[in-house]
């Protein structure tokens, strides 16, 4: 029998979506909507299209870089534990660190969430998460779309961003300059950041069994859930503050899925290879020790599934290791130099 409202009338409401309530979830996030804005902004959230103009005043010869990506499985966790303010910031740092290794500024980002049923405050904190990310790197929040979908997702949802970032076209990073004889600067993580997730929950709550309440004395007083909720950290106040010094930022790897192994590559000459050194690593976070050992997991495969403490990699000569190195301190990172570059052909080690 078709379920219907009290009239005897169908409804969509009576098919599982609530046009009424996301209206009135998106009027409860406008303060944070307006807050994540630029001046190029040329309408409100809520239109078809966003509008942005690209200034010229500022942008001369203006290269624009775009990106999109979603945070996966670790949305599962948030779940777990009813927490969801997080990954918002985990999607847009994301996007961000990934144009920003080629030296773009973010200008605008866009969010899209599909789930089974809005439900609040779960819509509230994702989205509230997105804005106050945005506002935090100077990135307008555009616009993006909620889908409710009774039937496909079920109690899950799924988070996905796109990003769109400007840089000048003689300022754009490729990597080409790398040669032997760089050095590599890495920027830490503070945890799995928004990969490797789906090796993690194996090893972590269906081998070992445990809670993400589970409080173990390896994570120094955090519970596992608090660990692998850590948002993904955002690089680009130093990847902007090398730019605008002397420093020749020749390269730089954003180290997502893949780890140091497959991600550093993709910047590199086909002539140099990089070599990292894991005694270099400097604090990583426990989640990751913890995650290894309890899954009897090879060394080789964990700097491949995740960053194992290392989240961005900054390639510079090594007359500017000691500056690069000032630099991200600065900015708030505690930078190491982690490796250097040799004659190759275009891979990344680990020793």
């Amino acid at each position: 029998m078709t379920q219907s409202s009290g009239n005897g009338h169908s409804t969509y409401k009576s098919a599982g979506v609530d046009i009424d309530l996301a209206t009135d979830l998106l009027k409860r996030l406008k303060p944070k909507f307006a807050a994540a804005k630029r001046p190029e902004m040329l309408a409100p959230i809520g239109g078809f299209g966003g509008l942005f103009q690209i200034d010229l005043a500022k942008w001369k010869n203006p290269v624009m870089v775009a990106s999109i990506d979603g945070v996966g499985t670790k949305l599962m966790v948030a779940a777990m534990m009813h927490k969801f303010d997080t990954v918002g910031h985990d999607i847009v740092n994301h996007c961000v660190n990934d144009i920003s290794v080629q030296g773009a500024e973010p200008v605008y980002f866009l969010d899209y969430i599909g789930i089974g049923k809005l439900r609040s405050p779960l819509y509230e904190e994702v989205v509230g998460g997105i804005a106050d990310a945005c506002r935090e790197v100077g990135c307008a929040l555009l616009g993006g779309e909620t889908a409710e979908m009774p039937g496909m997702y079920g109690d899950d949802f799924d988070l996905v961003g796109v990003i769109t970032g400007m840089v000048e076209k003689d300022r754009i990073i490729t990597g080409e300059k790398i040669r032997p004889g760089h050095v590599a600067i890495a920027l830490p993580s503070n945890g799995l950041h928004t990969n490797g997730f789906s090796l993690a929950r194996r090893v972590l709550f269906t081998m070992r069994r445990y809670e993400v309440s589970s409080h173990l004395k390896e994570l120094n007083g955090e519970s596992i859930g608090e660990a692998l909720l850590k948002p993904h950290t955002c690089y680009w106040k130093a990847v902007r503050s090398l730019m605008d010094s002397e420093v020749s930022l020749d390269g730089v790897a954003h180290i997502t899925g893949g780890g140091l192994y497959d991600n550093v590559p993709r910047i590199l000459p086909k002539d140099v290879d990089a070599v990292f050194y894991k005694n270099t690593i400097q604090n990583p976070p426990p989640i990751f020790k913890l995650i290894v050992e309890e899954g009897n997991i090879e060394d080789s495969e964990a700097f491949r599934v995740f960053n194992m403490g290392v989240g961005m990699v900054f390639f510079v000569p090594e007359h500017d290791r000691e500056e690069a190195l000032r630099l991200c301190r600065e900015a708030g990172f505690d930078a190491f130099a982690c490796g250097e570059v040799v004659a190759g052909t275009g891979k990344s080690h680990v020793k």
